[in-house]
């Protein structure tokens, strides 16, 4: 395997394109007033006029609207960071006051029962003091003042939103004693500004960005089924030479392993000795891959902002993760070389073989909604880790931080749900260059899981406090009954509820639910239902051929060996009691509260052998990774992954 390269700075830009999305308008439902309202095109003519009030091209205001929000509104709610509206105008200290930080706080993000973490472990704060809220998480309040439209109307009306943004625009422009042009290329310094970024490398990639989807072109119907259109406009030229007059720093030249078409910097997590014995933090030294083969990206939010992630990130006491990403500008840090191991996602077997992704969020929307910037920006570096370190493209590969299964019985409880069912994994996909389509007939066996994000809006509970409902919000999970009818009982997961307790539609509640881009053996169908494999028993979602939330795959599938009525099932691959050196504690091979029956199939990711990363002193040279010569299986078994032995079942294709 090559090494990963490294890039010196925070951002190489000749020549380099975002990625583009594969963006194809929803078709319209029944006549509603949502309907009337794509066909009065308001918010298309909220742009034009925002456009000749400001003296800002419209083609400025749509691109710059599209990388933040992609035109939708969200009904008012606020994104991961506090922004609002098509334009993302921020109003973070309003936005978390409104409602409570949902992390559990439970979890041991080292997950290694041998050397637990010390002190405080996954709480998160989230509300910085109001003195303390950074400028670009107040763009709402500096609209208002500009524009003279009140906070609510910026909230809550997307034309005054648009408004507010066209405002600030306009306000940047003057600032830098730019003209009120009609030439978009005359604004690209206003654009950089936009966001608040901190540097000039962030500022000019998020002014690239919102350039080339100008140059392109783009057309989309928004969340409330407005149909708006960017016609492209060819060669306009970057006008990289304005973004110096904003007066930012220039960025650092330390290295980097990040792609070249990000901003990104090195804050780097430290490493040192705490006080007592083995008491280190706050990750690992190793020597990956050659020490061993990292097989994951593990995908998380932040449970806070930047600026108390990077206080959290430079605690040596604390936890560590490799990078984080911004939500409105796409900068990055990276803070644990990927050589290294991080403490990040509650299963040291996950931890030794991965690579952790925190995306700034702090909202119980769950963080319902990213900003295109993010998305991008993440996209990139995944696509670019992804490439070299060796790990496909996959939902195997691919992990959401809700994905990874707990080590033992006790702490299943205690995993985390982030990113949570309202990221959106198709469209992180496609930005990757791998949308999940169709791979096999009818008769293949398997499904991929893919609802239409935006048309797909399943209720949830617990956003805003418990059983409270949350807002109507796309989502990229399907719910799982007992039996065909939404009035059937919700799967169980005796995991979560040992007392065989019911799932919940609690927007944490993982017990019953599957997300786009995860494959599942199918187990039956009937009508407009599709059953598959989950938790060794047989679930139900919704599956109607006018709109389907799921298309036909192809590919290995496991079961039992012949003559086994069950399997256990694992939360991590560790070696056999005889593979363990004197010196190393043999770690317990706990089955999770779970079993793969005779007659059921999972889809199987990647054939593992077994390993223990041993690393409980602060010296490097006492460290040692473990082998045995039992070889395991990651599945898909529920919304988390686990693993099973390669001894106890058979691998056959999926259509047998």
């Amino acid at each position: 395997m090559r090494a990963l390269r490294r890039s010196r700075g925070a951002f190489q830009a000749a020549g380099v394109l975002a990625s583009a999305a594969l963006l194809l308008p929803l078709a319209p439902g029944a006549a509603t007033a949502t309907d009337r309202q794509a066909r009065s095109g308001a918010l298309q003519r909220a742009f034009a006029a925002a456009s000749h009030e400001y003296r800002v091209p419209q083609s400025v205001l749509l691109g710059l609207s599209y990388m933040e929000s992609r035109w939708d509104s969200h009904g008012g709610a606020p994104s991961v960071t506090g922004g609002y509206g098509p334009m993302h105008l921020t109003d973070a200290a309003h936005a978390v006051a409104a409602v409570p930080h949902h992390s559990e706080g439970r979890e041991d993000p080292r997950g290694d029962g041998s050397r637990p973490v010390a002190g405080p472990r996954t709480v998160r704060p989230s509300v910085l003091p109001a003195g303390e809220v950074p400028a670009r998480l107040r763009t709402l309040e500096q609209a208002a003042r500009v524009s003279g439209l009140s906070r609510e109307a910026l909230r809550k009306d997307p034309a005054a939103n648009v408004r507010g943004g066209a405002a600030l625009l306009a306000a940047a422009q003057k600032r830098l004693r730019l003209p009120l042009s009609e030439n978009p290329a005359d604004w690209f310094g206003a654009v950089a500004a936009y966001p608040g970024a901190s540097d000039t490398a962030t500022a000019t990639a998020f002014a690239r960005d919102v350039f080339d989807v100008i140059r392109s072109g783009q057309r989309r119907t928004t969340d409330v089924g407005q149909l708006v259109a960017l016609a492209a406009v060819p060669r306009l030229p970057d006008r990289t030479e304005q973004v110096r007059r904003l007066g930012l720093p220039e960025p650092s030249d330390e290295e980097t392993e990040c792609p070249s078409a990000v901003a990104c910097e090195a804050i780097p997590a430290p490493y040192e000795k705490l006080p007592g014995d083995n008491n280190y933090g706050n990750h690992d030294l190793a020597d990956r891959p050659d020490s061993q083969k990292t097989e994951f990206i593990v995908i998380h939010d932040t449970e806070g902002s930047w600026e108390t992630t990077i206080k959290l990130i430079k605690d040596p006491a604390y936890v560590s993760w490799n990078y984080t990403v911004r939500s409105a500008d796409g900068h990055i840090a990276q803070h644990v070389p990927t050589r290294d191991v991080a403490w990040h996602a509650g299963n040291w077997y996950v931890n030794a073989k991965s690579v952790g992704i925190e995306h700034e969020g702090f909202l119980a929307q769950p963080d319902a909604w990213y900003t295109e910037e993010m998305y991008r920006a993440s996209a990139r570096l995944v696509r670019y880790l992804a490439e070299e370190l060796d790990i496909p493209l996959d939902r195997q590969h691919i992990l959401g931080h809700d994905n990874v299964p707990g080590t033992t019985p006790a702490t299943i409880k205690g995993m985390h749900t982030d990113p949570g069912p309202y990221w959106d994994w198709a469209h992180y996909f496609d930005l990757m260059g791998k949308p999940f389509r169709s791979t096999g007939g009818a008769n293949a066996g398997m499904v991929t899981v893919l609802p239409e994000y935006d048309a797909h809006k399943p209720a949830y509970t617990g956003c805003t406090g418990p059983a409270k409902p949350c807002a109507p919000h796309g989502s990229g999970a399907v719910r799982l009954y007992t039996q065909p009818s939404e009035k059937a009982p919700l799967v169980k997961d005796a995991g979560l509820r040992p007392d065989g307790g019911a799932s919940t539609i609690d927007v944490n509640d993982t017990g019953a639910r599957a997300s786009t881009g995860q494959q599942f053996a199918v187990a039956g169908r009937k009508g407009s239902w599709t059953a598959i494999w989950y938790l060794g028993q047989k679930a139900w979602f919704k599956d109607p051929a006018s709109r389907p939330t799921a298309v036909s795959a192809y590919g290995s599938v496991v079961t039992p060996k012949e003559g086994l009525a069950e399997v256990p099932v694992f939360g991590r691959a560790y070696p056999e009691k005889e593979a363990y050196p004197a010196e190393v504690p043999v770690q317990a091979l706990a089955p999770l509260p779970y079993k793969l029956f005779a007659g059921q199939a999972y889809v199987m990711g990647d054939r593992l052998r077994s390993e223990y990363l041993w690393a409980k002193t602060f010296d490097p040279a006492g460290h040692k990774v473990i082998r045995g010569r039992e070889a395991y299986y990651e599945i898909q078994f529920g919304h988390r992954v686990a693993f099973v032995k390669a001894a106890d079942v058979s691998v056959r294709p999926s259509n047998r």
